[in-house]
């Protein structure tokens, strides 16, 4: 089957960054959108932003610029870089994994 593995818990200081990891296994992140989610504590979840199938990525509008995410497919590993630290990323990230697969949308018809 497939299985996301994250980076181990780590602490850091305001103003350091940090880039997280998650190992992917059982699927081509090649043909995969993948996702980066975080939840803080005692709030819900917010996504990030995701890379797609190629080298883009997209990220959420309110939190443009804080982060990168990169992959590199020959080791299946997806990589999330958050810039200049502060106290408010403490979180739970998540790495995720699109299910959507894409189709090519019907002509619309009057």
């Amino acid at each position: 089957g497939m299985s996301l593995t994250s980076s181990e818990s780590v602490v850091k200081s305001p103003g350091e960054s940090i880039t997280l990891s998650c190992a992917v296994s059982g699927i081509s992140m090649g043909s995969s959108w993948m996702h980066w989610i975080r939840q803080k504590r005692g709030k819900g979840i917010q996504w990030i932003g995701y890379i797609d199938t190629g080298t883009s990525a997209y990220y959420a509008q309110s939190l443009q610029g804080q982060f990168t995410i990169t992959k590199d497919n020959s080791k299946n590993q997806l990589y999330l870089e958050v810039k200049t630290l502060k106290t408010e990323d403490s979180a739970v990230y998540y790495c995720a994994r699109d299910t959507v697969t894409q189709e090519a949308a019907a002509p619309y018809k009057n």
